[in-house]
This record gives C-alpha cells, sequence and structure tokens, in this order.
C-alpha cells in the first residue's frame, strides 16, 4: 500500500507547506500528486491531511507517514549512493560525526593511513549535528561516530578506541599548579572555559561539579581548543582536557594538568556504527584502524 513516490511527496509537502510547491519539487503537475494521495487515503481509509487555506495540516495518520518517510527515505538515499558507488567502481565518502572536541588531534593520527588505505574514500568531518550524534547515525547523516558517552540502542555498534583521563589545565603559576588533586569548590572563582556544548554533556559539570553542588565564577566557551588553551596560559581561566593532549601543548605552553577529585575522571572513546554497515568494508576498515591508534602515557604515537 504505502510506496516509497507516497513518502517522497508527504516529505515534500512537510518541507514545501503547499501541494503546488512541493509538486514543483518532485516534478509532477499538482493534479498528479493529489490524485497519489487521494488513491493512498482511500486504501488507508483516512485523510493524511487537513487543507487549512493555502497550507496543509497533517492529520494523526498524516503525521504517522511522515515520521516513516523521515526514517526510511534518508536509508533509500543512502543505499542507491552506495550501490551506485559500487556500480562505477567508486567508494564514495566516509562520513565520521565528533562528539569529542578534543579528539581532533587524534583523528588526524587516523585519517592519515586510511586515506592511504583507502585512496577511492573521501573523509568528512561533522560536529554539530541537529538531534545529536546517535540520531545522525540513526538517520544516515553520518556513518561512523567518535563519542565519549556511547548510548547503547539496538542496531547500533560501539568499539573502544583508547582510555584517558581528564584533568583541570591550569596556568603553570596557578595556585592549583601544585595540588594533589583539585576540589569542587576550588572552582567557585574560577572562570571555567569549555567547549560550547551544553553544560550537562561536560564532564567536569556532570561528574564533578554538579554533585558537589558548586559552580564557577563565570563560564565561557570557546570553539578551538589552541585559543581556550591560550586563554588559560594567560592566566584568563582554567579549563578540563585529556592529559595526553595537555602534555602536547605544554611542550609549548605554561600550563599544567592537575587531577579532578581524588579518584580522578576517567573516560574512554569509542567508534559508533550501525551493525547494518558493518559489512560495509570501508566502514568496518577504519573502525579496524581506529582500534590501532591509541593514545598512552599522555603522548602520540609515533
Amino acid at each position: 500500500m504505502l510506496e516509497r513516490a507516497h513518502l517522497a511527496i508527504v516529505a515534500e509537502v512537510d518541507k514545501c507547506g503547499t501541494l503546488t510547491e512541493a509538486a514543483e519539487k518532485l516534478c509532477l503537475t499538482q493534479s498528479a500528486l493529489s490524485h497519489a494521495i487521494k488513491k493512498l487515503e482511500g486504501q488507508l481509509g483516512t485523510p493524511i491531511w487537513e487543507k487549512q487555506g493555502r497550507a496543509l495540516r497533517f492529520t494523526t495518520a498524516g503525521l504517522q507517514v511522515l515520521s516513516l518517510a523521515n526514517r526510511l527515505l534518508p536509508q533509500f538515499s543512502h543505499t542507491e549512493s552506495l550501490i551506485a558507488q559500487i556500480a562505477q567502481g567508486q567508494r564514495g565518502t566516509l562520513r565520521i560525526g565528533m562528539e569529542c572536541h578534543p579528539c581532533y588531534q587524534w583523528l588526524l593520527q587516523v585519517v592519515e593511513p586510511y586515506l592511504e588505505q583507502w585512496p577511492d574514500i573521501d573523509v568528512d568531518v561533522k560536529q554539530k549535528f541537529q538531534f545529536g550524534g546517535i540520531g545522525a547515525l540513526f538517520a544516515y547523516d553520518i556513518d561512523v561516530l567518535i563519542t565519549p558517552d556511547p548510548l547503547l540502542k539496538p542496531g547500533l555498534r560501539y568499539r573502544p578506541v583508547f582510555d584517558y583521563e581528564l584533568c583541570l589545565v591550569v596556568n603553570d603559576k596557578h595556585e592549583l599548579a601544585n595540588a594533589a588533586c583539585v576540589e569542587a569548590k576550588d572552582l567557585l572563582s574560577e572562570t571555567l572555559i569549555t567547549y560550547p556544548v551544553e553544560s550537562a554533556r561536560l564532564d567536569i559539570f556532570s561528574q564533578f561539579l554538579i554533585p558537589a553542588g558548586c559552580r564557577p565564577k563565570s563560564h565561557k566557551t570557546i570553539e578551538t581548543t589552541d585559543i581556550m588553551l591560550q586563554m588559560v596560559a594567560s592566566g584568563r581561566g582554567v579549563t578540563a582536557l585529556p592529559r595526553w593532549l595537555v602534555a602536547k601543548y605544554a611542550q609549548s605552553l605554561p600550563i599544567v594538568p592537575v587531577p579532578i577529585g581524588a579518584s580522578g575522571i576517567y573516560k574512554q572513546i569509542f567508534v559508533g556504527t550501525r551493525e547494518a554497515d558493518m559489512a560495509v568494508a570501508y566502514i568496518n576498515g577504519f573502525v579496524d584502524l581506529a582500534s590501532t591508534i591509541t593514545i598512552t602515557g599522555g603522548t602520540f604515537p609515533d
């Protein structure tokens, strides 16, 4: 009963708002579009939408069809793209989603040998997702997700690639520079600098400050690691980053890492994929390679 053409019509009407615009986008006459939906409504026994002036409003049944369209149409496009690439002897593009801002340094260590191993593959890195990294995977907006906080969902698979310690980063002349560890109350008078991520998703808040009922004096966000650490080095604030990344920058900047809390904060980085795509050679190849590029002892591998 429901066909891909029906899903495409419903999705386009949702985007455009009117039958006329949707018909133009789909290269159909408005009459043909209306006839297709009328026939579907007859088969379903219920209307898909109702007119409100020139605009259309989806009925409850229509919203269900729209939800199905939003899930399935990207999968159709993704599969057709893969098949077209195979038919043309090409491989296409590996789309990598990043939920770990500091991991770009590690990712570079993976991408270089990956591009050598897969010369027909391009790599695209995405950081901003409309519905988060998991939503981007399910929507086929990305093929691989790099994340420190995997959400276990049916249809997804994660592989841990390396462990790290999250530390507070301070200027080497800061009063906390030689502390055995930092306590939550120590940040009450500090400016905390983080990436532009909601506080609930930042470990320094969720695992340290919020449980202790503390907040920093002020909270600033900066997008780039280099500028963030330049600010810390000049005494403009403190931040929280993996120890291995701090060790790299500490070679040229006056910064030091300090353990967060008496027990420290220890994390893992995971590579997530759709289970259905593990048979795709170039995706599986990236996951296998990523698991061999680890960061230990605060330094990068040679």
